[in-house]
């Protein structure tokens, strides 16, 4: 599978890791496996928020949409980002459309008012990992565990108590354990059909082009809001939204 280097961005967020080593990682092409869990059950590391209530859900990946089979989920990774996801928000509120967020525990740690605008718009929260490491599927399960269950701890307090509803490994680095991990936390494993290739920034009509020939794969759409420059996501965004709806698509989320 195809990894991304060269994002040393996060690399600056060390600080704010909870004691965690950030890991340089990068970006290239991200593909979305599939599978049932099998291998060993996880076991709670330190970090696990205690009496946490989610309920158990499905360790397969998801990838269908709740709006049926003209949905499309518009899923927005690796924020958030003080520049970018409030014009993100913005976009999706002149057109109606919800969307799920990807966070990076350090970045929504450190901009816990953001988080906060993403749930209170109707917007749902997915967990990215502390650090994004996109070779996690290659480390020890207590990294695994370390990297999900810090991050989900980080979302949920910056947002004020409310959980991610879902797991995405980073550049699609799953494995049997995280996948178990995630669910038996309330977190459906969240995978991709379309991967519009945003962060690559390759201008914006090669990105819209991308998601109109992809669209056929499936109703899940991987977008960005940080990680540098988002202005030619934002432009796309602003073109295949209402194409979308012309095309009579609706907009929803992925199954849990």
């Amino acid at each position: 599978m195809a990894r991304h280097s060269g994002r040393g961005w996060y690399g600056k967020l060390a600080g704010a890791a909870l004691g965690v080593t950030l890991l340089a990682t990068g970006a290239s092409v991200w593909t979305a496996q599939a599978g049932t869990a099998d291998g060993p059950s996880p076991k709670a590391s330190a970090s696990a928020t205690p009496g946490n209530d989610g309920k158990r859900v499905d360790t397969t990946i998801a990838h269908s949409s709740d709006a049926g089979p003209r949905g499309v989920n518009i899923t927005i990774d690796d924020g958030p980002d003080p520049t970018w996801t409030p014009q993100v928000l913005d976009l999706l509120q002149q057109y109606g459309v919800k969307a799920t967020f990807c966070m990076v525990g350090t970045q929504a740690q450190a901009h816990p008012d953001l988080v906060k605008k993403v749930v209170a718009a109707g917007h749902r929260l997915c967990d990215h990992t502390v650090s994004h490491n996109t070779s996690m599927d290659k480390a020890s399960e207590a990294y695994q565990s370390q990297q999900i269950l810090d991050a989900e701890a980080m979302i949920t307090k910056a947002s004020g108590g409310v959980k991610p509803m879902y797991y995405r490994a980073p550049g699609g680095a799953f494995t049997p354990y995280s996948r178990e991990l995630a669910a038996s936390r309330g977190m459906r494993p969240l995978g991709w059909n379309v991967d519009s290739k945003d962060f690559e920034r390759p201008g914006t009509a090669a990105i819209v082009a991308t998601v109109k020939k992809e669209l056929h794969n499936g109703p899940t759409v991987l977008f960005h809001d940080a990680g540098g420059n988002r202005s030619q996501t934002l432009e796309a965004l602003r073109q295949l939204l209402p194409w979308l709806k012309s095309q009579g698509h609706t907009f929803g989320f992925p199954i849990r």
